[in-house]
């Protein structure tokens, strides 16, 4: 907008009115546009910016606008291209590929005061499809801008004379906003929320999510870990546990192909299942981000699935949580659960080749080793002596090599370099070869906690593996064998278990120089205050769900059966209208409260206004009347200026009322 008022738009300088209010909708229409960049294919972007710029061209040239024979073919072949990337017509995205097209296409046949309009009415729209793809403050904030930019060039097409100033247009065009806020905010609050997307086809739900899967295989988590959008955020309505028992349970992996680990068919959890839970529970509030899957996660062991509402939770024999629907939408719940428990302690486990199955021909060099370890009588001693081998020679990376057919093999004998789905595949594969029951987990380990909100976000570069054994009388003990060979993991997260990275691509400066934040600098404490102010918005905006909705509906009539808080609303409701009333009477304008001063004034001295008499009559009777030529010359100028600010062409003068105020004075 500033570059707009530096070519003198609204100012009367240097544009005709048409071209300064065509390119105040090209400006307007940009701001709608721009952010659809980021999720359109580029060449959608390339030709609305051609076609945007070309339009700016013939605005400022004065030429011609182009012919229907050009257009039309061109939109036909845009419209073509459309189907070619996206295989459909129909969509969210391919929907909004085309409405993008379509605006940009339309300003190049803006012929009359009816086009202009769809062209602000279809941008309109297309400010309602950006939050299809991103609900962010900063989205909000952006197109908050966007429609006031709108409104502003909508009304710059409706004044038949003078137009204001551009930074007036804008104030217009804010107070307008301004106006429809509380109408829009009481709909948002009180009108009947829909369950699930308001937009979208099936194919449109699952795209560009990411997190934790069904299976694992050598790679998956350690392409997730690189990632840093936030998984879920947790409030703690107990005390929180140290980092190093931050486990947050998800997916329990007990098939194994010789390659990739995948969810064993769990039962639901029954009276079977003996779980012996030691202190109190730590209960969390839970905000899940949308991810597309049914996994729920929890501190490791949930007590009982959580309650959420419209999309029932239920837990299985392995401690898994899980929703009947897909999360498409963030949701909120709360949980308990008991970091120290007892779980299926016995003397015999129930279905115990369930947790010893392996592929037969797989891992040969593995197999043998594994024969060695059953020498030893104890379990527990099987699986320290895999973890020692862990200590010496293996390293912790986000790139570790390809494996091939036998991954255990070549992990445990070659490469010698993996995540942590490597050292957990590997650490089970070596149990259950031993003799021991053990199974994989998956979920998310650690979290970072926000000192300004309270709350700790769990990032999708927290994902992590780690593994379950069964011990007589131990029941299922957690081991992470990642812990043996990156410690740091988790006791400290990601970032401090991984080499600091090459700045600048240099390699021989990684060591030299370490350029991960402080997470006490300054850089840290506003990232947190960005993050709180983020996490406010997603807690009580974006999660207004159906059920909250009811709650507040609820808590507002029940305050209102009150008689007396409905005695107190009706007074208070009586003060407004007064205050209204009496506001209304009283206000008047600034430039009519000094012509009366005046005319007063004057009266005193004999010279009273006749009822029927506007100021040019009265200064003309004043002229030859007997004030003093200093008074008189004052009066005069008074009435002047007065005369033309009413019944002249209206002209902006921001000194008028300080000039009146001088001449009133000279008139004492």
């Amino acid at each position: 907008m500033k570059a707009l008022a530096r070519l003198g738009i609204g100012a009367g300088a240097g544009l005709a009115r048409d071209k300064a209010d065509t390119l105040l909708l090209l400006a307007g229409a940009l701001m709608v546009l721009i952010p659809h960049a980021g999720h359109l294919p580029l060449w959608v972007s390339a030709l609305c910016a051609a076609t945007l710029s070309w339009r700016a061209a013939i605005t400022l040239r004065g030429t011609r606008m182009p012919s229907g024979a050009l257009l039309l073919p061109l939109a036909l072949a845009a419209m073509g291209a459309v189907y070619i990337s996206y295989k459909t017509l129909l969509g969210r995205d391919a929907g909004v590929a085309m409405l993008v097209l379509l605006v940009a296409f339309k300003m190049l046949e803006m012929h009359a005061k009816r086009d202009l309009l769809v062209v602000i009415f279809l941008c309109f729209f297309l400010v309602l499809t950006n939050f299809f793809y991103s609900q962010s403050m900063l989205t909000a904030l952006m197109m908050v801008g966007s429609i006031i930019a709108l409104l502003s060039a909508q009304l710059s097409f409706q004044f038949a004379n003078r137009v204001p100033p551009l930074r007036q247009r804008l104030l217009m065009g804010a107070r307008m906003f301004a106006l429809a806020a509380p109408m829009a905010l009481l709909l948002f609050v009180l009108f009947p929320r829909l369950q699930g997307p308001l937009w979208g086809m099936p194919g449109d739900a699952r795209s560009g999510r990411t997190g934790l899967s069904n299976s694992m295989s050598p790679g998956n988590l350690s392409s997730l870990a690189q990632s840093e959008e936030p998984a879920f955020r947790v409030k703690f309505l107990d005390p929180a546990p140290g980092q190093e028992k931050l486990y947050w349970r998800g997916p329990v992996l007990g098939r194994f192909d010789g390659r990739t680990w995948s969810a064993a068919r769990g039962t639901l959890r029954g009276a079977a299942v003996e779980a012996h839970f030691i202190g109190q529970p730590i209960r969390q509030e839970i905000t899940l981000e949308p991810s597309g899957n049914r996994w729920l996660f929890a501190l490791d062991l949930p007590v009982d699935p959580p309650q959420i509402d419209g999309n029932p939770s239920r837990g299985t024999a392995e401690f898994e949580l899980s929703a009947a629907s897909p999360i498409e939408q963030r949701v909120r719940y709360e949980v308990a659960s008991h970091v120290s428990y007892r779980l299926q302690a016995g003397e015999e486990l129930d279905e115990r080749e369930r947790w010893l199955q392996l592929p037969a021909g797989y891992n040969p060099r593995a197999r043998q080793l594994a024969l060695t370890l059953r020498d030893l009588p104890e379990p527990m001693a099987r699986a320290r002596a895999v973890l020692s081998m862990f200590n010496t020679g293996f390293s912790y990376t986000l790139e570790p090599p390809l494996l091939g057919t036998n991954s255990v093999d070549e992990f445990l004998f070659d490469t010698h370099a993996g995540f942590c789905e490597h050292f957990a595949s590997a650490f089970v594969v070596m149990m259950r070869m031993a003799e021991v029951p053990a199974r994989v987990v998956t979920g998310y380990q650690g979290g970072e906690l926000n000192p300004v909100d309270g709350f700790m976000t769990v990032r999708q570069s927290d994902a992590h593996a780690w593994a379950e054994v069964w011990l007589a009388q131990r029941g299922w003990v957690r081991i992470d064998p990642t812990a043996a060979v990156a410690p740091e993991r988790i006791t400290r997260g990601l970032a401090r278990a991984l080499p600091p990275s090459a700045p600048f691509g240099i390699e021989s400066l990684g060591g030299l120089v370490d350029f991960r934040p402080d997470p006490n600098g300054w850089l840290a404490q506003w990232r947190f205050r960005a993050s709180a102010l983020n996490n406010g918005w997603n807690q009580w905006v974006l999660n207004y769900t159906p059920a909250r909705q009811r709650g507040l509906v609820e808590s507002l009539q029940t305050a209102l059966l009150s008689r007396a808080t409905l005695a107190a609303l009706l007074a208070g409701i009586a003060l407004i209208l007064a205050a209204r009333a009496w506001q209304q009477r009283h206000r008047g304008d600034p430039v009519d409260a000094l012509y009366s001063a005046l005319c007063e004034r004057l009266g005193r001295l004999g010279l009273a206004r006749a009822s029927d008499e506007g100021p040019g009559g009265y200064a003309a009777r004043l002229a030859p009347g007997p004030l003093a030529p200093a008074r008189k010359a004052a009066a005069l100028r008074f009435l002047a200026l007065y005369s033309a600010y009413k019944y002249g062409p209206p002209r902006p003068d921001p000194h008028l009322l300080a000039t009146l105020r001088s001449l009133l004075a000279e008139t004492q």
